[in-house]
């Protein structure tokens, strides 16, 4: 089969919602070129963890490819994908240089693609993610690995806002509790909720292509007796009262969000969220009082940042 490469050069603020885009498309995974990672402090407790090289990256901004295959609909899709990126700034979302190209590869330059950017992280104290090809042995007891395929999933779960979100829910869950995942994408973090002991976990998103996804990687995990996944949009037709709501989507969607959260969650249960820029840090914080959230915590990477809040006893 033949396949068609869409790059998008474009900002890492930009790097999550383009992603969105082109999975919503039909694009079954991306690549993230962001010349960021050549200068981040890997942790190499186990070994390495990239063999990267500057060659392969833009000088400035970040690229996204995705991959769909060549088709009569192909010049549809890729206007499509283009006519949402463009309005991508109604968001104030910075879309950079926003340069789209598109070329062809043949089906084993496609899955080279992934492997050649993905290995195992660590992206939190307890948390390892690792491709389903690579063989990875615990460096220590406590170590809880979630295995993905980035060849099916939302992205390989090493954004900086999954990873931020990664790390609060490893703060914040509790065995025995109760999780909803709003916009669950790959379900990584309904994931990572389910390894830490949570009883039950509800895995929401709009996108059906995004609800078979986390089946599937949930499945692939030994999750599925704990994690439920169906296609809802947000909170809208949640009947459980939780301990935790995770919601790792944009900062707009998240102040909109803030209401039904309060209201849905159990008294003193805890709001985990994430994508948000730093930008957006005054508009949710102040989201989050006005409905009569608490602020707990809020932990940064880069431009992004994760916000922690309690509702009152």
């Amino acid at each position: 089969m033949k396949w068609s490469e869409i790059c998008i050069h474009t900002t890492q603020e930009a790097v999550e919602p383009v992603s969105n885009i082109l999975h919503e498309a039909g694009a079954s995974g991306v690549v993230i070129e962001d010349p960021l990672d050549l200068e981040k402090d890997w942790d190499t407790t186990f070994g390495e963890i990239y063999q990267l090289s500057p060659d392969d990256y833009p000088e400035e901004g970040v690229i996204v490819k995705a991959y769909l295959p060549v088709n009569s609909f192909l010049g549809e899709s890729v206007e499509e994908i283009k006519e949402s990126i463009n309005q991508l700034p109604v968001y104030d979302i910075d879309l950079g240089s926003n340069t789209v190209t598109v070329s062809e590869v043949n089906e084993e330059e496609w899955a080279t693609a992934w492997k050649k950017y993905y290995k195992p992280v660590k992206v939190s104290e307890r948390f390892t993610i690792t491709p389903t090809w690579e063989e990875y042995n615990k460096v220590h007891e406590e170590e809880v690995i979630i295995e993905l395929d980035p060849g099916m999933a939302f992205g390989t779960g090493t954004h900086p806002t999954t990873v931020l979100c990664i790390q609060a829910i490893e703060r914040y869950v509790s065995p025995g509790d109760s999780i909803i995942d709003v916009g669950t994408g790959s379900g990584v973090l309904s994931i990572a909720a389910a390894k830490l002991g949570a009883s039950s976990v509800v895995a929401i998103d709009l996108d059906e292509v995004a609800v078979k996804v986390a089946k599937l990687n949930v499945k692939l995990n030994k999750c599925q007796n704990v994690v439920t996944v169906y296609q809802s949009n947000l909170m809208e037709n949640v009947r459980e009262n939780p301990d935790v709501i995770v919601a790792n989507i944009l900062a707009d969607v998240i102040v909109s969000l803030t209401n039904d959260a309060y209201e849905i969650l159990k008294p003193g249960g805890t709001f985990i969220t994430s994508g948000i820029i730093q930008g957006k840090r005054s508009d949710v914080k102040e989201a989050m009082a006005k409905s009569g959230f608490e602020l707990e915590e809020i932990i940064e990477m880069e431009d992004w940042l994760a916000i922690v809040a309690k509702k009152p006893e």
